[in-house]
């Protein structure tokens, strides 16, 4: 059997893909988590073959997610499942160690053969990102600025930021600039609405 843990805050979903993966003769469901840190965790006591998870995700990403299991040393392979065919999202997740990469709007039969592929140590990208992937540019952050921005994007005030990622708020400015200059924006809501189109979030 493999043995399956699902991430994913939307819990509809979240119920939809364990009821899908349950009818696999072959496949078990052995945890769901609503956020990354959670799934981080259960990964640790459930040691899952798969982790199947979605990018955008509170307290830890998806793509956070797939880093912290590999540098853990994790057996566990990562298969993220997503709304975003954003070129941007595919190279760090393929820079983070992740197997699979599928849209949420494959059919079921895609999910189940790219978890066995997976499984087995193989690849599993949905065709059309592998081709958006060659057009998109190269990620100018680093992921410290990546961090700040994106807790810019979501209205933190910088005295926040500081306290959540133990920077001074000085450090915190240093990194907005940082950023709103490598993506040649007038300010941090155009700088984070750039990245995130870009799929660098």
């Amino acid at each position: 059997m493999i043995r399956v843990l699902i991430a994913e805050d939307q819990a509809l979903l979240l119920g939809a893909l364990a009821a899908l993966l349950r009818l696999e003769d072959d496949m078990e469901v052995v945890g769901q988590a609503r956020n990354g840190h959670e799934a981080l965790a259960l990964c640790g006591t459930l040691q899952p073959d798969v982790v199947l998870t979605d990018i955008e995700m509170p307290l830890m990403t998806g793509l956070e997610l797939a880093a912290a299991l590999r540098e853990q040393g994790s057996a566990a392979r990562v298969v993220i499942v997503t709304t975003f065919a954003r070129s941007g999202y595919l190279r760090r997740a393929m820079a983070a160690g992740v197997r699979g990469y599928l849209l949420k709007d494959a059919p079921a039969e895609t999910l189940a053969a790219a978890i066995r592929s997976v499984h087995e140590g193989g690849r599993a990208i949905a065709p059309e990102l592998a081709l958006e992937s060659w057009s998109g540019g190269e990620d100018p952050l680093s992921e410290r600025e990546r961090q700040v921005l994106r807790l810019a994007g979501e209205g933190r005030s910088g005295a926040d930021i500081a306290r959540q990622l133990h920077l001074s708020e000085g450090t915190v400015r240093n990194y907005l600039s940082e950023a709103i200059s490598k993506l040649n924006a007038g300010n941090r809501v155009e700088a984070f609405r750039l990245a995130r189109d870009a799929g660098w979030l």
